[in-house]
């Protein structure tokens, strides 16, 4: 296994939630591993949910 195939192991089970700021609104991005941005909600809680109902995990941001 190469350090690029190491580096990406298990990253596609894997979803990172981000606190943003959206029209001066507090939200919460969701992103695939390789920093795709895939959804904003509204909640950090909705945020998690949303990520483990398609079967990810989800990680903090800070």
């Amino acid at each position: 296994m190469t350090p690029a195939d190491l580096a990406l192991f298990g990253l596609q089970g894997i979803a990172y939630v981000k606190p943003v700021l959206v029209d001066g609104r507090a939200a919460y991005a969701i992103h695939a591993a390789d920093g795709t941005e895939m959804a904003l909600v509204k909640s950090r809680d909705l945020a998690f949910a949303t990520i483990r109902q398609n079967d990810l995990e989800p990680m903090s941001i800070h």
